[in-house]
């Protein structure tokens, strides 16, 4: 792991007292799940979504599986999705770059496809923009993370879906283009940071 990520991953847990009572009792849902797959020797699928997978969706992805890296959980395989496809933002990019991973794009299209890396041994996450029941995307046998209210609503019924947790954010599109973007961009990724590294902090 990059010696950047690594320091910012060791000082999430000094974090996790922020986090509120309440907030920790629907996070830790999300552990239950994690562990009862483990303990069955099952893969550990989860998909973020988010109406446009452009930032908070994309924001979930890299963590939990930046998460279960630095926690060791194995087989854990992380997606995001949205309920249209529209582009992975690039303020959500820069913010990633600025945590530590090195990006690669990957094309050039209006969609393009994104390489991210957190250390030189480990594979690439890959993040573009797509629907949540996209081909890349499993089917069935997943934990959905709904990270805006707005996915929650428009999507009444997902297939295939183990469980449902609604776990969401504030969006730092809000701040694009004034004076705060970047700092609003790095509040919002640490917050799920925060949030994820507690989930996988109690893995059993």
């Amino acid at each position: 792991m990059y010696s950047k990520i690594k320091v910012y991953c060791d000082n999430l847990r000094h974090d996790f007292e922020l986090i509120s009572f309440e907030r920790k009792l629907l996070l830790e849902k999300i552990s239950a799940y994690i562990t009862s797959k483990k303990k069955e020797g099952k893969l550990i699928n989860l998909v973020y979504i988010c109406t446009h997978n452009s930032r908070r969706s994309h924001f979930g992805q890299i963590c939990a599986q930046l998460a279960a890296n630095y926690y060791e959980i194995q087989n854990v395989h992380v997606f995001s999705g949205g309920t249209e496809a529209t582009a992975f933002n690039v303020n959500a990019i820069n913010a990633i770059e600025r945590m530590g991973f090195k990006i690669k794009k990957q094309s050039h299209d209006l969609n393009p496809l994104f390489h991210m890396y957190y250390s030189d041994e480990s594979e690439p996450i890959v993040c573009f923009s797509k629907v949540y029941h996209h081909s890349q995307n499993p089917i069935n046998n997943f934990a959905a993370i709904m990270t805006c209210s707005d996915a929650e609503e428009n999507c009444p019924f997902i297939p295939g879906v183990d469980i449902r947790i609604g776990t969401t954010y504030d969006d730092p599109k809000a701040f694009d283009n004034m004076p705060l973007q970047d700092s609003k961009y790095d509040e919002r990724l640490k917050q799920i940071a925060i949030e994820t590294f507690y989930v996988f902090s109690l893995i059993k």
